[in-house]
């Protein structure tokens, strides 16, 4: 499922527009990005929890070269779905 796809579902599922789904999405990931930006948990119950974590510097070997080269430090965004989410899927 694509975006437009996923943007069509939504609206379908909300009996809203195309538009105001769009601009809920928007709004949606704008305010995710920001709490995470913050260094902020997002915890949405019974879906998951989205949060940014910290990656130390490393070095990593190129598969292609063989050369080592180092990785900085990072913050990475994750996601760790709930319980009831997983449970719903099987």
């Amino acid at each position: 499922m694509n975006k437009s796809e996923f943007l069509r579902a939504v609206a379908d599922e909300a009996g809203a527009t195309l538009k105001a789904a769009a601009e809920f999405y928007d709004a949606y990931v704008a305010v995710v990005e920001k709490a995470m930006k913050k260094g902020e948990k997002v915890q949405l119950v019974g879906f998951g929890t989205y949060e940014a974590k910290k990656r130390p510097a490393r070095t990593a070997k190129n598969p292609q070269t063989g050369k080592v080269v180092k990785v900085a430090a990072c913050k990475a965004p994750t996601l760790k779905f709930g319980k009831a989410f997983k449970e719903a899927l099987n």
